[in-house]
């Protein structure tokens, strides 16, 4: 065995983990598991393992212990540092499609996937990272929640999870009857998030098609409740995975957020062009880190330059919600899972969050058109 203070051997391969899993067997069908085509998305880099396991959905329930050995088996390999397993549902002979469903601005014929209880489900957006998505995406669902709204986050940056830390949320999510995940709940606002099925710091290394079947599992899967309106926290960018969530998810609209310069609101354009073609309203464009204003002497810098995304959303005949302004207390409140519409409700950096939900909360009524419901109405003092 190295001595302990020598890395571990990294040189673990697909090879090696393909032939420890030969060693676990299915207790019904009589065969190993890597035999009978049971595993998929197997990757290993760099130490750090992932795989999925098909099953039927009507076994699904019981083979959790068969998960776990498969798991512990691999774990116990020389130079392996994380696994993560995953059962998926294999449907061979899929049942008939129920009837697609329809949206109140036209909708596709694209069947899409079910979520019972939930009226609504608003996506934020960005074009790329390091816009501060996620911390908008948090406080707008939290200035949701305080004006009375049923409100659920979902954090669908599969391999960037950061809901967990921003809501203050550890632990893993409890299932009824293996089954049926139950979200956690802080701030009054349900939330589910890969981050809580895997430790924090360790890398999701899933495929495409993991990472979609998992988040359609999160979506679908998970016993919302009744909810006025689902937050989706979607992943950066316009790739394979926020492209399956903005056809497959009844999206009742996406919500883009930019900062103020070129760069970024070009990106941002792209993203705003991929839910129009897929037929999703866009409801609108945030500016996040707008301006910086000097708690010292009040002076105000647009660092990053101010009002782009304003002219950006004139250009492109979508409305403008509002701006935000690049704050140490916002970024500080944020990573520290207290998150300023909570921690400092009264804030002007409140007040701004609790504004822009206002309107987001407006344009989804309207996009829905529903009339013969009541809903709450939101007032921002």
């Amino acid at each position: 065995m190295a001595p302990a203070d020598q890395p571990p051997d990294q040189s673990v391969t697909e090879a090696d983990v393909t032939a420890v899993l030969r060693r676990i067997n299915d207790p019904d069908r009589g065969g190993d598991i890597v035999s009978l085509g049971m595993i998929s998305g197997l990757a290993v880099r760099a130490g750090h393992v992932a795989f999925a396991i098909e099953v039927d959905p009507s076994r699904g329930p019981k083979l959790e212990p068969l998960r776990k050995a498969a798991e512990q088996a691999v774990d116990a390999l020389p130079g392996v540092l994380s696994v993560t397993a995953v059962l998926t549902a294999h449907r061979p002979k899929p049942a008939p499609a129920p009837a697609p469903a329809q949206h109140a601005h036209g909708g596709s014929q694209r069947v899409k996937w079910t979520v019972p209880g939930v009226r609504s489900i608003v996506a934020v957006a960005s074009g790329k990272g390091g816009v501060g998505k996620s911390t908008v995406a948090v406080n707008v669902a939290l200035a949701l929640a305080a004006q009375g709204l049923k409100v659920g986050m979902l954090d669908a940056d599969i391999y960037g999870p950061s809901q967990p830390r921003m809501m203050g949320l550890k632990g893993r999510p409890k299932t009824r009857d293996d089954q049926t995940m139950i979200p956690l709940e802080n701030f009054g606002v349900k939330c589910l998030s890969a981050g809580f099925l895997v430790p924090e710091g360790t890398p999701i290394i899933w495929r495409g098609p993991m990472a979609t079947g998992a988040l359609r599992d999160m979506l679908t899967r998970t016993e919302w409740g009744d909810l006025d309106i689902l937050i989706v926290d979607m992943p950066p960018g316009t790739g394979d995975i926020q492209l399956s969530l903005a056809q497959d998810v009844p999206v009742t609209g996406a919500v883009i957020v930019s900062t103020p310069q070129d760069i970024a609101l070009l990106d941002a354009r792209k993203g705003l062009n991929m839910f129009r073609k897929v037929e999703v309203p866009v409801l609108g464009i945030i500016e996040n880190m707008s301006y910086f204003s000097c708690p010292n002497c009040g002076h105000v810098s647009h660092i990053f330059a101010h009002g782009g995304a304003r002219a950006e959303a004139a250009k492109l005949g979508t409305d403008f919600l509002g701006e935000i302004p690049l704050d140490i207390a916002i970024r500080e409140t944020s990573d520290g899972g207290n998150p300023i519409v909570v921690s400092a409700p009264d804030s002007a950096h409140a007040r701004a969050f609790k504004s822009i939900a206002a309107r987001v909360w407006e344009k989804t009524q309207a996009t829905l058109g529903d009339s013969r419901r009541q809903a709450p109405r939101i007032v921002v003092s």
